[in-house]
Parts: C-alpha cells; structure tokens; sequence
C-alpha cells in the first residue's frame, strides 16, 4: 500500500508547487507543423530594443536562460547563420494595488446633524512592478515566426529574488513546448 502513495504523494506536491508559482504563463502559439528537432542552432536577434529601463544584467540573465532551455531541447547557440532566432521583449510596468472599501471596515462617517454617508472607493493599499516576457522563435530560413509566448509575474524587490523569477518563467514559458518537440536523451 505504501508503494503506491508515495509517487501520489510526490505527484500531489508537484501539483501543489506548481500551482502555487507567482508566474503566469498566457498566449503560447506555435506555427502548424512547428517541430523543434528541425532545428540544430539558434542565435539572439537584436537586444537593443529593449526597453532601456531594464538593467543589462537582467536582460543578459534572460538570455542565458532561454539559451539553457534551448541547449537542454539539443540546440546549439550560434554566433551566426543561425537556423532559429530567439526575439525577445521585456516590458515592465509600474501598478497600484487597491482594494474595494467594506462598511464592516471602512464604518460611514459623520458629516453632521443626523448625516451619516458611506460610499464604496477603491483605496489605494500599495504599488508593485510586474513583468512580462515574450520569446519569439523564428525559422530563419523561412523569415517566419514558428513559436511565440509570454510569462507575467510580479517582479521581486531584490535583485536574486529577479533572477529565481526570471528563471522560472522561462522554465514554465519552455515547458509549454509538446514533449514530441524535445530531445530525449
């Protein structure tokens, strides 16, 4: 009996992880007939289009970890002529977090002989910034983008925090490729 629920045990704490995980992954589209195995190297198009509120070292640690999970799915990073570009985007923006006033909380207030008045507002509780990723993989060949998708999630206040984020969105952004499309090793 406890051979079984050990592995449902571990699969439930993987769900659990996993659905905990600050990052969202939203809009994957691959090209029809999109298969990573035809392509042996890939190559970053042009970085300096990126915003330039975002530090290098964030941009450079992107590019590192889209290479990772790149190499890991049997590519080689090329310097040129390579068979798949990677295009990527960066946007961060600036957001205020408020929440909806309550009568339990927010009690009415006096303004005077028998007036009392009491309107739900939006208060403002904070700001935070939130980051979006996008990965463009396209065929060089052909001119043509084969694959696209985008990760969002609030971007941590400390500079290690950035870079765990960073990594985990590219990690689930990768992991959104159909297991046919990889390498097995």
């Amino acid at each position: 009996m406890k051979k079984h629920i050990m592995p449902l045990m571990g699969l439930l704490f993987l769900l659990l992880v996993s659905a905990c995980s600050p990052v969202r992954v939203l809009n994957t589209e691959a090209a029809q007939g999109f298969n990573l195995n035809q392509y042996k190297t890939f190559g970053f198009m042009d970085a300096d289009s990126i915003s330039q509120d975002i530090p290098a070292e964030h941009i450079a640690f992107l590019q590192r970890e889209v290479a990772n999970q790149l190499q890991k799915r049997g590519l080689t990073l090329a310097n040129s002529n390579a068979d798949l570009l990677v295009n990527l985007g960066v946007v961060v923006q600036e957001k205020t977090q408020t929440r909806q006033t309550d009568i339990r909380s927010d009690p009415p207030n006096y303004v005077g002989q028998r007036r009392y008045t009491w309107r739900t507002r939006e208060v403002e509780v904070g700001k935070y910034k939130e980051g979006t990723i996008s990965v463009h993989l396209v065929d060089r060949a052909q001119n043509a983008l084969v694959w696209s998708s985008e990760a969002e999630a609030v971007v941590p206040k400390k500079n290690e925090k950035v870079q765990e984020r960073i990594a985990e969105g590219v990690e689930k952004l990768f992991s959104s490729i159909p297991a046919s499309n990889t390498m097995t090793n």
